[in-house]
């Protein structure tokens, strides 16, 4: 019988700090699984080195169900953004394996495909109006057919989500960068620049937005009521999601749709959500939902009420998550959409293979497991480079959330 016989914790920055861990079989198979938490991305890597991979040697990495409930309710700890992530790395390492085993790619594992291609949405921003409508029209002529705009709040340094070069990186910094931040003045100018989207493009591709939890439940009630006539696709993180009541709220004053997750590790941190229809679209990923295997779950339940799947895809997911996202997005039957960002070219250096973009979607890879490899001689030109995320702080210097 085939056992783990090596798991190694590997931290590179090729253009940002990514985690990853490679485990090794003794018939010597490998599978990747990212491992990536962006700001505290050691305290991942130490979970893994100290506390799971002492577990995992003589393991059958066949026994993906075992090992992910082993991991889970053995620790007694349970669930949290760093947990999550650790054991999303082992189960999505453990499924590569599987489908390299069996010859197949991850996805004919899960069910086979559900539909041709994944649609895919990126991010289009400015620093003012005029450079957000020129973005647009550049991922309208890549061939993008849904885009989230973003532009800079007049005057406040802190506006989320504006790009400065070619890929969107709000961890920049040693320590965290603190942003001027007024809720006020977002309230004001983002439904004049959605509008002016809409004026310019017309409604022949889905617009989308992220208020990245920015807002208060009625505050967030009154931008999606203001928004409605741009149709968009989703308002994304309207507010944080801690108190999920406050999503009635929101959703008894408009029909603009919402999205929740990216920040959620769990089944159990988004049940309310779902189960009591307060979002249209759940966020979460293959790093920070526990992997493959925790992940199905969450969009099983999500199928049952009506709520479709958009997970997170941001840079600070690493190819490993995006090609084992699309290998679940393309087998699910509530698939929505996925975001998909791209990355700096030094990234490509390092992780190789991966889906393929076409058209506005994305197409799995058709190699055995999830088509990945990792070059270890490229990803000892880039080390761990120490960055936080930013802080907001509002006008009147108290701490708001970023």
């Amino acid at each position: 019988m085939s056992t783990i016989e090596r798991a190694e914790v590997l931290v590179t920055s090729p253009g940002r700090n990514y985690v990853t861990l490679r485990i090794t079989t003794s018939d010597g198979v490998t599978g990747l699984g990212d491992a990536t938490l962006n700001g505290r991305e050691l305290a991942v890597a130490s979970y893994l080195r100290d506390h799971l991979v002492p577990l995992l040697i003589g393991r059958d990495p066949a026994r993906i169900e075992d090992t992910w409930q082993y991991l889970y309710r053995g620790a007694y700890w349970r669930r949290g953004p760093v947990t999550m992530t650790a054991i999303a790395a082992v189960d999505t390492a453990l499924w590569d394996i599987k489908g390299k085993v069996a010859g197949l790619p991850v996805y004919q594992l899960l069910g086979g495909r559900a539909r041709d291609g994944v649609l895919v949405y990126s991010h289009a921003s400015g620093e003012d109006v005029p450079a957000l409508l020129d973005d647009v029209a550049r991922f309208r002529d890549l061939g993008y057919r849904a885009i989230r705009a973003q532009a800079a709040v007049p005057g406040i340094a802190g506006s989320y989500g504006v790009r400065h070069g070619k890929v969107y990186e709000p961890a920049a910094t040693a320590l965290p960068d603190e942003q001027p931040w007024s809720t006020e003045d977002y309230l004001d100018f983002a439904p004049t620049y959605l509008r002016e989207v809409r004026e310019r493009f017309g409604f022949g591709f889905h617009l989308l937005h992220d208020v990245h939890h920015r807002l208060s439940p009625i505050e967030a009630a009154r931008f999606g009521k203001a928004v409605e006539d741009c149709r968009l696709f989703w308002m994304e993180d309207p507010t944080p999601a801690e108190n999920q009541e406050a999503f009635r709220l929101i959703r008894s004053h408009t029909t603009t749709p919402i999205a929740v997750g990216e920040a959620l590790s769990s089944i159990w941190d988004v049940q309310h959500l779902i189960t009591e229809q307060l979002i249209d679209y759940v966020r979460t990923t293959v790093v920070h939902a526990g992997g493959i295997s925790h992940l199905r779950r969450i969009f099983d339940l999500a199928a049952l009420y009506q709520v479709r799947t958009g997970s997170h895809g941001a840079t600070d997911l690493s190819p490993v998550t995006l090609a084992a996202a699309v290998h679940v997005d393309i087998s699910v039957p509530n698939f929505g959409i996925q975001e998909y960002m791209g990355y700096a070219d030094e990234t490509a250096e390092v992780f190789h293979g991966g889906p393929t973009y076409a058209g506005g979607i994305l197409l799995p890879s058709e190699e055995p497991g999830l088509g990945i490899e990792y070059d270890d001689e490229a990803a000892e030109k880039f080390p761990y480079d120490p960055r936080y995320l930013p802080v907001a702080r509002r006008l009147d210097g108290s701490v708001h959330d970023w």
